[in-house]
């Protein structure tokens, strides 16, 4: 993995860094990137600069497990329905950060769960990624109606400076387009973070960016090892117990059951599961070694109980009350369970 994108996830999950860049006037930098590295598309024929010319043209780099990008997907969604028949075209490029996400049936099951009806070029080689030079996910460019790049935004938040830019190019283009802004009341993992109450990082499980890790012995790369976790954990120490085979990006259960712990501050906990081999794998969450209660996530019931059924972003834990360290702990009760990726909101 390019060391920029590492950065890019583990900067978007602090609150400090919630956006990172924005532009306060509408540059010219440079001519929109062709769209031609594009393993295919969803929504739409394949699109071009030349299809694209007299139009203004969003495009959001994304990837469906990312929380920012789901995050940010309420307002796009409302921007492309607002301003589509304005003269607007949204294109997603979706480039995946894990191997799993280059697969096309599971963005297709994504696109259908949010509802997203723009266009979107599969971006699995990273080729327009790299056209546009692009770092971050998520990540706005903002394309006059002359295909010059005008704005780019990067992360979350600035909502309202997006849409405005928008509209100006609209204008510019001699587009009628409106004043007001959209308003957004998001739910489950697209509800906006609690930003001052993150104090947990992005945390890979995987061997090529995994940090903290606590259990002993010290994480085997690409080999079946048996692990412990320590009674105590520090504030952002995590670790697994259980039989489990660690590879770059991820982690499988090889025998149930197995654990994950994590001690974090947040409101909001998520992880990116699936299983190894497609079949159901059951699980159990509790915070502070009981039931969540009224502190369960989306995924979950009450009692902490849940199921893996594809791979994707699992929003487990949304506390509603004091935010404090609290320690999380998922037992997998069947074996070939794959583990990502902790974020928090």
């Amino acid at each position: 993995m390019l060391k920029p994108l590492s950065i890019a996830f583990m900067a978007f999950s602090l609150a400090a860094t919630a956006t990172l860049v924005s532009s306060a006037a509408p540059k010219d930098l440079g001519p929109m990137p062709d769209l031609s590295g594009a393993t295919g598309w969803i929504n739409s024929p394949p699109l071009n600069r030349a299809a694209l010319k007299g139009k203004v043209v969003l495009v959001d780099f994304w990837t469906y497990t990312c929380i920012n990008c789901l995050r940010t997907l309420p307002y796009i969604k409302a921007w492309d329905a607002k301003y589509r028949d304005a003269g607007l075209v949204v294109i997603g490029v979706h480039t995946p950060e894990f191997d799993f996400e280059g697969d096309t049936a599971n963005v297709r099951k994504a696109i259908r769960k949010y509802g997203i009806s723009y266009p979107i070029a599969l971006d699995s080689n990273r080729k327009i990624w790299d056209a546009f030079h692009n770092e971050y996910w998520p990540a706005h460019y903002f394309i006059d109606a002359k295909g010059r790049i005008r704005y780019q935004h990067f992360g979350e938040g600035s909502y309202e400076e997006s849409e405005s830019m928008i509209r100006q190019l609209l204008a510019e283009a001699g587009m009628k387009a409106g004043q007001k802004h959209v308003e957004m009341q998001a739910q489950g993992e697209q509800a906006p973070a609690k930003f001052d109450s993150v104090l947990s990082p992005e945390t890979y499980i995987g061997y090529e960016r995994a940090e903290n890790f606590a259990a002993s012995p010290r994480a085997a790369h690409d080999r079946v090892q048996t692990y412990a976790v320590p009674q105590k954990l520090s504030l952002n120490q995590w670790g697994l117990s259980g039989n489990w085979r660690v590879a770059g990006q991820g982690a499988t259960l090889q025998q149930a059951p197995g654990n994950i712990v994590f001690r974090f501050h947040a409101r909001d906990l998520h992880l990116v599961l699936g299983t190894a081999d497609g079949k159901p794998v059951r699980f159990k969450v509790r915070l502070n070694g009981a039931a969540p209660g009224t502190g369960h996530g989306m995924d979950i019931d009450a009692d902490g109980n849940g199921t893996v059924q594809e791979h994707r972003l699992y929003q487990l834990i949304r506390q509603n009350g004091p935010i404090e360290d609290r320690t999380f702990e998922i037992e997998f009760l069947d074996p070939r369970a794959q583990a990502f990726a902790f974020t928090f909101g």
